[in-house]
Parts: structure tokens; C-alpha cells; sequence
């Protein structure tokens, strides 16, 4: 059986432009369709007019062109569950998906209901293991296509869905387990390791953050994202009017700039821009295009943040801004609010051929 529906996983408050997102995405893709979503509750399902064009959807939509959601899995309806027995019908809905799976990821909203689940679904877990073993349903198969969804809308329901590993977040619920380093100058030093991770394929990172290469962190006080580039082996000009962490200062990696980000002006190009400056998004994507159009950086990586109202419409916009200035092509941009953003969306932009839109 096709899944026809799409489960996405995003942040509490954000089903709205979730849902707003990947209705135009499969207008665009020419699926008409509705989205169910309730406020606060961190996810939303797409379902398409006709059950066989969302199952075309979900296997050509391609999860990295998404902004909002953290997780996409492809789902048939709800089910609801009894007290006494919850393996029985997750194990037929799952035998109706196949029998041989990567592996089999129990989920939950991000919410604090949703976290309350893993009360339950951690002594789950076995059963359902056992079950499915049961049924047939091969888990860990090394060959297999999809990877197994169980999402938890509550004690007694839950979606059943599938996933492509290629085509979905690499983590359980979209989250990945980053820790707070104790030297960090500040926590938003995990939005760009966050960010480094989501953009920057893994075989890639040791030639494109290199020992040696150099960035320019724009707005840099304390130091959070310029101690990430410092970690890296990088050189460092962290541009801010604050103060910087005097650790970072200490390293010999660091130029601390005492000027306005908007201001500031390179005296020769670096390797890297940063930016996670407190200011209107539409001007952010002004100043991270002026970067790449003047030559300043080939690429760069910038936050977003979003007003409380017309998100949706404001990362449209700030798409279009980009795309006016850097001449309609010829650039490589991905958005992504990340587990580590709240009000904000994060941004890779980078001087290239291939262009994602």
C-alpha cells in the first residue's frame, strides 16, 4: 500500500506556515489538497484530494526544499487504539506498508503532552518489536527502502507511516542530540553546529571548513557562532560593537572589529560569512546577497527573524530579495527553521550553479 497522506513534524506554533508551505509546494506539483492541523501541536498532515495523487507526492517531494517541517513521513489514517491491546492494529497497519524496514522509529509531537507519551511508549517499544517480528516485519533489513514511523498523537492514537531516508531528517522527530559545549561563549553556538550539520554534507566538511580558511562573523558578540568557525581551525573577524568572550580573544584566531554589521566592509574577500543579527529579515537577505554579489564571500550562512505574523509571506519575500540580487540565478539557497531557531529560519547561501528553489 502508498501512504496518501504527509505527516509533517515542526515547532509548536508553526503548523500554520507549515501547512501553508507544503500547499504550495504541491500546488506547484499540480496535487490539490487540505491540511489538518491544530495549533500548538507540532504537526500537521497534508491529504491530498485524490488518495492516488498524494501518494505521487510523497514519493517525489523533496523533504531538504522544505522550510518549516523538521519531519515528513507518508501516513494512512489516524489509528485509534485500545487500552488493552495497542501492537495489534500498529503491527497490521504496518504489515499493509511491507515487511523489511531500516529501522522502526517511535515518535511523538515536540510538545510537553507529547513528551508525557514517552511514559508510554517506552515500555511499548518491546512489545511492539516482538510483534511485528511476529507478523513477519523484518526491521534492520541493511537493504531496505523505507525506514518504519510510529507517531504518537496520543495514548490511545497514533499515525503509521514510512519514510525515506534520503528524503526525510536523518534524526527521531527531526531533533538532533547536540550537547552544549561548556566553552561555548553562548547557546547559539549550537543553531550554527546545528546549521553546519543540516547544510554541509558530512564527506564535505573537512574541505569546506578547513583549518586555516576565514570567516567574517557579522554581529558576532559574545562569540557563540565565531567560537564554532574557531573550533574549526578557522580565522576569524567577528564584527559587533559588544563585547566579545575574552577566551575566544585569547586563541589568536580571532579579529574582534568594533563596527556595525551593516557598515562593515572586508578589506580582501574570506571564505565564509556568518550573520545572526537581531534585525528585520527583508534586510538581512539584502546584506547576505550583497556579500556573494560583491565578491565579499562565496558563501554564507545567516539568520532570519520572523515577524509573529505572515512568516510564510515574509520567507517569500526574502527569497525574491535574493533572487533579485544575485540575478535571478546562478546561487544555491536552503531555508530551514532548526530544532536550535525558535522565531527565526536559518539560511545557506552560496555562489553556484545549481540553484534550489
Amino acid at each position: 500500500m502508498k501512504p496518501s497522506r504527509l505527516l509533517l513534524q515542526c515547532r509548536a506554533g508553526f503548523e500554520r506556515e507549515s501547512a501553508q508551505e507544503i500547499t504550495a509546494i504541491a500546488a506547484e506539483m499540480g496535487v490539490d489538497g487540505f491540511v489538518k492541523a491544530r495549533p500548538d501541536s507540532a504537526f500537521a498532515v497534508f491529504q491530498a484530494h485524490q488518495d492516488e495523487m498524494g501518494a505521487e507526492l510523497g514519493e517525489h517531494i523533496e523533504f531538504s526544499r522544505l522550510v518549516f517541517p523538521r519531519q515528513m513521513v507518508r501516513v494512512g489514517e489516524a489509528l485509534t487504539l485500545e487500552e488493552r491491546d495497542r501492537v495489534v492494529p500498529i503491527v497490521a497497519a504496518a504489515r499493509a506498508l511491507g515487511t523489511r524496514f531500516s529501522a522502526l522509529w517511535i515518535e511523538m509531537p515536540d510538545t510537553n503532552d507529547g513528551k508525557s507519551l514517552a511514559t508510554l511508549t517506552r515500555p511499548l517499544t518491546p512489545h511492539l518489536e516482538k510483534g511485528l517480528k511476529k507478523a513477519g516485519i523484518e526491521i534492520d533489513a541493511a537493504d531496505a527502502q523505507y525506514r518504519l514511523h510510529v507517531f504518537f498523537i496520543g495514548s490511545l492514537a497514533c499515525y503509521v507511516g514510512i519514510s525515506d531516508p534520503a528524503h526525510a531528517s536523518r534524526w527521531p522527530m527531526g531533533i538532533p542530540r547536540l550537547r552544549m559545549p561548556r566553552a561555548a561563549p553562548s547557546r547559539s553556538a549550537l543553531k550554527l553546529a546545528e546549521a553546519i550539520d543540516e547544510f554541509i554534507e558530512e564527506k564535505d566538511r573537512a574541505k569546506r571548513l578547513a583549518p586555516g580558511m576565514t570567516a567574517v562573523d557579522l554581529g558576532a558578540s559574545p562569540g557563540g557562532w565565531t567560537w564554532q568557525l574557531v573550533q574549526r581551525g578557522l580565522m576569524v573577524t567577528a564584527v559587533d560593537n559588544g563585547p566579545m568572550d575574552e577566551k575566544l580573544l585569547e586563541t589568536g584566531q580571532v579579529k574582534h572589529r568594533r563596527d556595525d554589521g551593516f557598515h562593515f566592509r572586508p578589506s580582501e574577500p574570506a571564505d565564509w560569512m556568518v550573520c545572526d543579527m537581531v534585525e528585520s529579515p527583508s534586510r538581512i537577505a539584502h546584506l547576505a546577497s550583497r556579500w556573494l554579489a560583491e565578491g565579499w564571500a562565496p558563501q554564507a550562512i545567516f539568520n532570519l527573524k520572523l515577524p509573529m505574523k505572515k512568516r510564510w509571506e515574509e520567507v517569500l519575500r526574502c527569497r525574491q530579495i535574493i533572487d533579485e540580487a544575485l540575478g535571478g540565478g546562478g546561487y544555491y539557497l536552503r531555508m530551514k527553521q532548526l530544532y536550535h531557531d525558535r522565531e527565526e529560519i536559518t539560511c545557506y547561501l552560496a555562489r553556484q550553479r545549481k540553484t534550489l528553489r
